[in-house]
């Protein structure tokens, strides 16, 4: 086959993937956001899994109201579990709720200091991140240092790293995406770098500070660090498009059920989660609400004044393109909506 007849029929099958991936893709999202909306949230759920996500949880804490929890789908598609509203999830970067928390608590109690730099804190790495120097704690926390992104290393989610060392390595010596404080841009590197301060501050792991600060003044008992910490049939399973295993058995960080993680939120929310002089530096400094994903877990977490209700998701399922992560925005306005609809009634 000679090269122009090659280069044609290769220009004819990027044109049919490209339809083909406007007429399956975007429609979905399309037919997902203009459907009747349904009466119930078990409706909106049931309605979510017919799009494609293998399970979901739904928890709702709602002023003036108990608490409702929901589920459809499948807590372990293999061996036929259906999914439980009070199953062990990755939360993935929720977690960094916490760790702001922690950091806020720690500045309080003057073991930390917003201002003072990756310099400070871990000379050793001065000359191995560009602008140590400049980059405060403040500025990691909001995602403002420049420090490049070590989840963002190719294919860093085909063979995640398992140790600080190993994430650390994916970034050292590598330019700074921006001089710090001149930009945003989200990173993972900046909380690897603040789990290590605290760490290193305090002299012990820092979720055990945040066990005891945080999770044991909420009774939180069903919040944890790791994997190892938890009977694995607890957690509900977790699945790729496009590949073919399950993926609870990955240690992903932290675990919590939604009713555990929307009892944190509301803390956070309404203040009773912070001691005298915290809640105004908490506020200076990170936000309130927060999302997840890790292969296999997409999470949501979020206050909303109208209704006043805070609403966490959990999707069982993701994709490599984040076709998913659209589809789950818009199963989560529609919830809103649904309890807005049964708010006025």
């Amino acid at each position: 086959m000679d090269k122009k007849k090659t280069k044609q029929i290769l220009r004819i099958a990027l044109i049919i993937t490209s339809i083909s991936s406007l007429f399956f893709v975007p429609w979905l999202l399309v037919k997902a956001w203009i459907l009747p909306l349904p009466d119930t949230i078990q409706e909106q759920l049931d309605e979510a899994i017919g799009h494609g996500f293998e399970g979901m949880i739904v928890y709702v804490d709602q002023a003036g109201k108990p608490p409702q929890y929901f589920a459809s789908g499948w807590h372990d598609r293999e061996a036929k579990i259906p999914a439980k509203p009070k199953a062990l999830f990755k939360i993935a970067s929720i977690s960094k709720l916490y760790d702001a928390v922690a950091v806020t608590k720690l500045v309080i109690d003057k073991r930390l200091s917003l201002d003072k730099t990756i310099a400070d804190y871990l000379p050793e790495l001065v000359g191995r991140i560009e602008n140590a120097e400049k980059i405060t704690l403040r500025l990691m926390i909001q995602h403002r240092s420049g420090i490049p992104n070590f989840t963002d290393a190719p294919n860093f989610w085909a063979a995640p790293t398992e140790t600080y060392e190993e994430s650390l390595a994916l970034i050292l010596d590598k330019p700074s995406n921006f001089e710090p404080g001149e930009d945003y841009e989200y990173c993972n590197t900046n909380y690897l770098l603040i789990n290590k301060i605290m760490d290193d501050v305090l002299g012990y792991p820092n979720f055990q500070f945040i066990r005891e600060e945080i999770l044991i003044p909420l009774n939180l008992n069903s919040t944890f660090s790791s994997l190892s910490e938890v009977n694995i049939d607890d957690v509900m399973s977790g699945y790729h498009v496009g590949y073919p295993l399950d993926l609870k058995t990955n240690d992903y960080g932290m675990h919590a059920t939604a009713e555990d993680v929307g009892t944190f939120l509301r803390a956070l929310n309404d203040g009773t989660l912070f001691e005298p002089g915290e809640q105004e530096i908490y506020s200076s400094i990170y936000e309130y609400e927060h999302s997840g994903w890790v292969p296999g877990y997409q999470s949501f977490a979020k206050y909303h004044k109208d209704p006043n209700a805070v609403v966490i998701e959990f999707y069982s399922t993701t994709d490599p393109k984040l076709y998913n992560w659209n589809l789950s925005e818009i199963i989560n306005n529609r919830i809103i909506k649904i309890l807005k609809r049964q708010k006025s009634l």
